[in-house]
């Protein structure tokens, strides 16, 4: 199984340059099979716009066949992050260590001994779709075709749910990019007709304490919204959420902090004075900006 690159816009299509915002939670560099961009590019741009922490959160694979797998090694990756974060913090860029671990359940016990191996400041849990995906695009018609959407959703959703159940993550990322896979076979209005399929996802993170992430990468894909959209950020607040973050989940350089103004707007909207980020008993709280009270 590959893991499906990320698409990526044309610079000229850039929603915003957002500044003055406390963290960019989700960046892919060179170390990530699916990006080239060095850690110094993103720490520029961070610099320049004022954006004060910057997670980068490489792909962490434990399937041979995903893109991902012995890519590059943990030592290399926090060696690359340490240097630059030394490098970078006299300009007022905190730059953290990371990764982005691809989660399934029949690698659940290798990503245990991983973590608990290994010292990261932070950890993103995710579901990416594989060669033998049932979301492939050779086959994902097939797969729609006669099922309901909570048969459509399930193979992605239960894989979330487990991941989020789990306790191993500090932040499930990208929660509902199934959205991406589905599209336009299945739109995003009918899944936000069906928040019901969402409630065991959100739950489950309230129950185990871990962070939701608001993905803008979304912003600039097919779906046209975040992941998850607004109505689910709301939603989960609702249930008890206590925690969330935003990132760009950036895999080039031009998306730095892509579309990372409407996030932060829909983590405000939904009732949410902070950002929460780190693992732990290290986990920062940080303010949004006053204008997102207003």
């Amino acid at each position: 199984m590959k893991q499906a690159a990320h698409g990526e816009p044309p610079a000229t299509e850039r929603l915003d340059r957002a500044t003055d915002l406390p963290l960019d939670a989700h960046l892919h560099t060179d170390l990530s099979p699916d990006s080239n961009v060095l850690i110094d590019v993103y720490a520029a741009e961070a610099a320049e716009r004022g954006v004060a922490e910057i997670a980068i959160t490489d792909h962490v694979d434990f399937l041979p066949g995903y893109a991902a797998y012995r890519y590059s090694t943990f030592e290399e990756r926090e060696r690359s992050v340490r240097q630059a974060a030394a490098r970078w913090a006299e300009r007022g860029v905190a730059i953290r260590f990371g990764c982005e671990l691809t989660y399934e359940r029949a690698v659940e016990d290798d990503v245990r001994d991983h973590l608990e191996r290994h010292r990261y400041d932070y950890t993103i849990g995710s579901i990416h779709q594989g060669l033998d995906s049932v979301y492939h695009p050779r086959r994902v018609a097939a797969w729609c075709s006669g099922r309901s959407l909570g048969e459509i959703v399930r193979p992605y959703f239960d894989e979330v749910l487990a991941a989020a159940r789990s306790g191993l993550f500090d932040t499930i990322g990208h929660l509902d990019m199934v959205k991406r896979y589905l599209y336009p076979l299945v739109k995003p209005a009918d899944l936000a007709a069906a928040p019901e399929l969402y409630e065991p996802l959100l739950a489950a993170l309230v129950e185990s304490g871990t962070t939701l992430e608001v993905n803008t990468s979304g912003l600039r894909q097919p779906p046209a919204e975040t992941y998850p959209s607004a109505v689910v950020v709301a939603r989960f607040r609702e249930l008890g959420g206590r925690a969330v973050t935003a990132g760009s989940d950036a895999h080039r350089a031009d998306c730095f902090a892509y579309a990372l103004e409407a996030g932060y707007r829909v983590v405000a909207d939904a009732g949410f004075e902070v950002v929460t980020f780190g693992r732990g008993a290290g986990r920062l709280h940080l303010s949004l900006p006053e204008r997102f009270s207003t």
